[in-house]
């Protein structure tokens, strides 16, 4: 099987909204008149993304949620995406599985592969996705104002739960690892919340590298500091009850720096705290308050009494050993 039958097998579709879609040097997409168009692309490298042993549906389907997480941030309507694929060999079943977990999702938020590339090498998957924002409306990073209070969507610290049992320093049943797998390795793309929050949020940004790393690059963005406190990682809907069996030490751990949760982080006024939960309501997403921007740079995190914690937390670094 060449290049070229194995995207017509597995990846080619009847283009739907695209003026043109695989199969050609270029796909051609006409954005909706009025509209913005939000662009992001994300690499899953295996080994450094994924475990070798991730099954290849859950990973055609976690290849694009990270994608649809970075429109969700931005408040973006999905519309199309394209895919880069470097395979190591030619293994159908792989692929029939992979294309499924893909389409799977792409289907879920109503989007098409419009284009891509394959080719032989170790393990990589490359998606840009595309959507859509009307002008101004855009949830961007480096938008906090001092005052605004910080919120995260859904649960956190799931994902690195299971990677410590995967590394063999930690002990789940299997029902808690099958939930914390999932968590981990089909995380879901925030996309309603997000198009939700326009007009409501200041910033947003999705969480994949840890919560306090991805927060301290929107302060870092928008020039300003913030405060976290902890009692919600004692107990609220952010903490899921797996968490909840860990010690609170441990939690504070995988919730503040675990990453590939895919949550949205963002601020919002206090003013605008009855719309914000609105927007959990309508779109069936939890949301937690968990601290507040403030004008003096620098990001302190305190205990339940107030009390700083002086502890680090060291979030995922792509280019550490």
């Amino acid at each position: 099987m060449g290049e070229f039958d194995l995207i017509a097998r597995f990846f080619h579709r009847p283009a739907r909204n695209a003026v043109m879609g695989v199969g050609d040097d270029c796909a051609l997409w006409q954005p909706t008149p009025g509209m913005q168009l939000a662009i992001s692309s994300d690499m899953l490298v295996e080994g450094r993304h994924f475990l070798s042993t991730l099954d290849a549906r859950c990973l055609g389907h976690k290849a694009l949620a990270v994608n649809l997480s970075d429109l969700a941030a931005c408040g973006a309507k999905p519309c199309a995406f394209t895919l880069a694929l470097a395979l190591p060999r030619l293994d159908e079943s792989w692929l029939d599985h992979f294309s499924h977990g893909l389409f799977d999702l792409a289907d879920a938020h109503n989007i098409e592969l419009i284009g891509g590339d394959t080719t032989q090498g170790p393990l990589n998957i490359c998606i840009t996705v595309m959507g859509e924002v009307p002008p101004g409306d855009a949830l961007l990073r480096h938008t906090a104002q001092a005052g605004d209070q910080i919120y995260v969507s859904g649960t956190v610290g799931d994902a690195r739960l299971a990677l410590e049992v995967f590394r063999g320093h930690h002990a789940l049943d299997a029902d808690a690892m099958t939930r914390a797998r999932e968590r981990m390795e089909k995380p879901t793309p925030r996309v309603a919340l997000g198009i939700a929050l326009r007009g409501v949020a200041n910033a947003c940004i999705d969480i994949s590298d840890g919560l306090l790393g991805d927060l301290g690059h929107m302060l870092k963005r928008s020039n300003v500091g913030a405060i976290i406190g902890t009692d919600w990682i004692e107990e609220s809907p952010a903490i899921s009850a797996d968490m909840q069996e860990l010690t609170l030490n441990k939690r504070m751990e995988f919730a503040l720096a675990g990453g590939d949760d895919y949550e949205l982080l963002f601020t919002a006024p206090a003013d605008q705290h009855e719309w914000v939960m609105q927007a959990a309501s309508d779109t069936d997403t939890p949301v937690t308050l968990i601290g507040e921007i403030t004008y003096k740079l620098g990001l302190n995190i305190i205990d339940a009494q107030g009390v700083a914690i002086s502890r680090r937390f060291a979030s995922f670094n792509h280019f550490s050993s």
